[in-house]
């Protein structure tokens, strides 16, 4: 997936540190340009294509929900602002997200997450996991930053309530997400689930009972309600160890 063309509005400059900083920390989001008013973001915005604005509302000269209904083909919209008062206009004017000043870096990227879910339910749904790309891969969030997880690296997924344990080749990600949406993003005909707190990558598997799969010494595993099913697709595939 390519990175996220980002403009950025608003008139007070520690708005747009905070942006700039926050933006830095998400390997997927770049920023572009920045405006300090919603007149220059119209300007530019004549001239240049961008994937998503940071619009903040209560500005000179132009409101940010002005600029915004003032686009005939807008870009994905964030609002960043103090007021709440805005905030149902702000939706109504098809924005992703509003986020009310002060706002965490959690609360950033619950906002960018709505973003990059959008544009893969409508535009790419797996493109950074399809069967035919070289490097296959996913963002997950961990340690305050995006973290690339190259697919085929992938052992076997641990639940941990509302985090989720990534064991790769050579490292381990935990990432605050449930076990569920994890394994709806992944290849459904390389990884299955074993058991309600496990995903095993099915190449990874290096035997197997009716009690447990084995990704070298580690022995996980297999709930009965998978079991069939498991067995099933084991028994059918051709396994590689790592």
């Amino acid at each position: 997936m390519n990175k996220f063309s980002c403009l950025l509005v608003d008139d007070e400059p520690p708005a747009l540190e905070i942006l700039n900083h926050y933006i830095s920390e998400t390997p997927l989001l770049e920023v572009v340009k920045e405006c300090h008013h919603a007149m220059a973001a119209f300007e530019y915005l004549q001239q240049h294509r961008v994937d998503l604005i940071f619009l903040d509302v209560q500005m000179p000269r132009l409101l940010g929900t002005e600029l915004l209904r003032s686009l005939p083909h807008a870009p994905k919209v964030i609002f960043t602002t103090a007021y709440r008062d805005y905030a149902v206009e702000g939706f109504e004017l098809g924005a992703i997200d509003y986020l009310l000043k002060p706002y965490s870096f959690d609360r950033f990227l619950r906002a960018v997450h709505k973003v990059l879910d959008l544009e893969q339910r409508t535009t790419q749904p797996a493109t950074n996991l399809s069967p035919n790309s070289p490097e296959r891969f996913l963002y997950v969030r961990a340690d305050r930053k995006m973290v690339k997880v190259m697919v085929d690296d992938i052992r076997y997924i641990e639940s941990l309530k509302d985090y989720v344990r990534i064991f790769l080749k050579d490292q381990q990600v935990i990432t605050k997400q449930t076990i569920t949406a994890l394994e709806e993003m992944l290849p459904t005909n390389e990884f299955v689930r074993v058991h309600r707190s496990f995903i095993v990558a099915l190449r990874k598997v290096d035997s197997y009972n009716h009690h447990s799969v084995f990704v070298q010494k580690t022995e996980l595993p297999v709930g009965p309600l998978y079991k069939q099913e498991i067995m099933k697709r084991l028994s059918k595939t051709s396994i590689i160890g790592p």
